[in-house]
């Protein structure tokens, strides 16, 4: 069984920066870059994102390069791996742990859950929500945008991450219904007032789908209010932007203390946990305020927790 310093689960934006910094202190680091449920490839959720503007060093950058450039920093240090396997058990033995993926099993001297989120989907009492997954109900604007070009399309969520999927789309789709449940929908200023610029894009508000419907492919939503004087819409495919699961069910069955929406306690000093040698950072922990740029300074707060923890407990192997 291979053996690591340092071991990461999760290869979004925190984990690659976590390792980067390890690998800094001379800790041997292993990334393991597929967690359950997660559908994100390396570099995390800022790959969904097409524009960032609020990352130190970087006026206007798109978020596959910044994800890009995290991964290529990460893998100059010879002392990390990165490794695209899924983890389906983290256990303690005897000072150390044992990761278990699907194709192997590795030994840590300590850890950090960097595992993030998974969207949530529509719930099962939306008829056609299962049936029509990834044939016309989607998660990722950024990803599938192009694939409708000059048709019509509705996102679902009245988020600040339903309106950028909404304006995303307009860049190529003829129409865009922005559908949400609410009174009224609460994104960021700068991008409320860039849907209500859109001509491309009508909110429709205090409203659900209640079925999805189409041969192969999505084709129709059936509303359960009446819009514009009918409750049916044609659209060729429904977006669903409706919030994140965090993904901390590994570390829960280590024993890492979580509060009531499963995110993992943290201590903000250090990105410890309560389990010595297991640290967490990112978007799968407790803080408040979840930005790449605080996961990332979490995670580089929680190698350097490592390093130290490692200098006090002498961890053998």
């Amino acid at each position: 069984m291979q053996s690591y310093d340092f071991i990461v689960i999760g290869a979004g934006g925190s984990g690659l920066a976590g390792a980067m910094y390890s690998a800094r202190l001379g800790m041997k680091t292993l990334v393991l870059g597929k967690t359950s449920g997660a559908e994100l490839p390396v570099g995390g959720v800022i790959t969904t994102t097409k524009v960032v503007e609020n990352y130190p060093g970087f006026k206007k950058i798109g978020g596959m390069l910044l994800a890009k450039n995290l991964e290529e920093h990460a893998r100059d240090y010879d002392l990390v791996e990165i490794k695209t396997e899924e983890v389906l058990d983290v256990k303690k033995q005897k000072k150390c742990f044992v990761v278990k993926t699907k194709k192997s099993e590795y030994s840590g001297k300590t850890i950090l859950f960097a595992t993030g989120t998974k969207w949530k989907q529509l719930p099962e009492t939306v008829k056609g929500a299962r049936e029509f997954e990834r044939r016309g109900v989607n998660y990722c604007a950024l990803c599938d945008a192009p694939l409708y070009k000059n048709r019509t399309v509705s996102v679902v969520g009245g988020s600040d991450s339903a309106a950028k999927e909404a304006l995303i789309l307009a860049e190529h789709a003829k129409k865009v219904y922005l559908i949400y449940r609410g009174e009224k929908i609460h994104p960021e200023a700068a991008n409320l007032n860039r849907l209500n610029e859109n001509k491309k894009i009508e909110i429709i508000n205090n409203t659900n789908i209640k079925e999805i419907h189409g041969d192969e492919v999505v084709g129709k939503i059936i509303l359960d209010k009446t819009f514009k004087g009918k409750k049916e819409l044609d659209v060729d495919a429904v977006f669903v932007a409706i919030g994140h699961e965090i993904l901390s069910n590994l570390a829960i069955n280590l024993g890492v203390k979580v509060n009531e929406k499963k995110e993992i306690i943290i201590d903000h000093k250090t990105s410890e946990t309560n389990v010595p040698g297991v640290f967490a950072a990112g978007d799968v922990t407790d803080k408040p305020f979840k930005q790449l740029i605080t996961g990332v300074a979490d995670a580089c707060t929680a190698a350097y927790s490592a390093y130290e923890f490692l200098g006090r407990e002498k961890v053998e192997c």
